[in-house]
Order: C-alpha cells, then structure tokens, then sequence
C-alpha cells in the first residue's frame, strides 16, 4: 500500500510524457456522449478527424457552456468543444465509467482521437514500470516517507526521508516537467549561469 501512495503521490506531482496514452474510437450521428477509456485521469487533447482525415481538435469546456451553446440535441455538426460529463447513470445505477459530453452533436460518424493521462500498472503488481526503471530514488523516498509516517516514526526520520523523497522529486520534476517538453532547436541549450 505504502508503493501504490507513494506512486499516486509522485504521478500527480509530475507529469511524466511517457505516461500518456492515445487511443482512436468513434462518436456516431445524433449522440452526443463518448465513453472515457476505463483507465482515464485526465485529457490532453480530443480531435474530430473528418473523412478527409484532417484533425480538427476540440476546445475543453465546462458542461454548463455546452448545455448553454447547444441546448437542444437537434443542433448537429461536427462538434467543437468537449467537456468531462460524469460518470454514466443507467436507472438507479450509478458507473465508475466517466463520458464526454460534446457539442454540438455529431452530425455524423467521426474518429475521434484522446491523448490522455493515465496511472500505469503499479511495480507492486508488475515486473517493471518506467517509474521503477527510470526514478527508483523518488519511489524508494516517497515509499519511505508513506511507511514512516503510518508507524509515527521519530520526526527527525521523517524528517530526513521527506527531504530525500523532495530531492529526488526535484530532479524527476525536472525531467519529466522539463528536459521531455522542450529540445535544442526550439528551447536552445541548456547553460548554467556562471558567476
């Protein structure tokens, strides 16, 4: 349990670019709703891509925005914004499956294509995870930290785990925050500062 905390903890603090996925589905005449894959976190981007296969990517907007702009299911074309919807409701029952709603309804049958964020499978159930193979530091720290607080250990223990797990956090953010979003040619090199 102390490992999935600790990944949790560390997933949300850094979004690490190779923990993204992409995945093609198809939204379909007059319904307005597309199902979230089961393990979604949160958006990247959603595109429409026409029969011609040109991308035309959907803005993300508040649910209230689309109700307000497409009040009546009758407004068809191809949709222009997406918003996260909730979980489905079938009766009384309520899903752990999240949708989208879109707006304006699909007038047509259209692949759509979601770059997302997603936990991946924990090293506790896995052989090996980009985590465990790239940062064990901010994994084995923020394990740590998690156990220690759970038995109340002496504050100068937890003390020196949390400022460990920080430090290794530190450069895992500047990874994954960092060096993966930019390159030479458009960032330039990296200098440091001489003084």
């Amino acid at each position: 349990m102390f490992i999935k905390q600790a990944e949790q903890r560390i997933y949300n603090t850094v979004q690490f670019p190779p923990l993204r996925k992409n995945m093609t589905g198809t939204i379909t005449a007059n319904n307005k709703y597309l199902s979230c894959p089961e393990d979604f976190l949160s958006s990247y981007s959603l595109a429409v891509v026409d029969t011609t296969g040109a991308y035309s990517f959907l803005l993300n907007k508040d649910v209230n925005f689309i109700r307000e702009a497409y009040p009546t299911p009758t407004d068809t074309a191809i949709p222009k914004y997406y918003a996260l919807f909730g979980p489905t409701v079938s009766g009384s029952v309520i899903s752990t499956e999240l949708s989208f709603i879109l707006g304006p309804t699909p007038n047509a049958t259209y692949v759509v294509e979601l770059h997302y964020y997603y936990y991946p499978e924990s090293i506790v159930t896995a052989s090996t995870t980009w985590l465990g193979d790239n940062f064990d530091s901010v994994l084995l720290y923020g394990s740590l930290v998690e156990a220690i607080t759970y038995m109340k250990g002496e504050a100068d223990m937890v003390a020196l785990y949390d400022g460990k797990y920080k430090e290794a956090l530190m450069l895992a953010k500047r990874l994954g925050d960092g060096l993966e979003r930019q390159d030479a040619y458009r960032s330039g090199q990296y200098r440091q500062a001489v003084t």
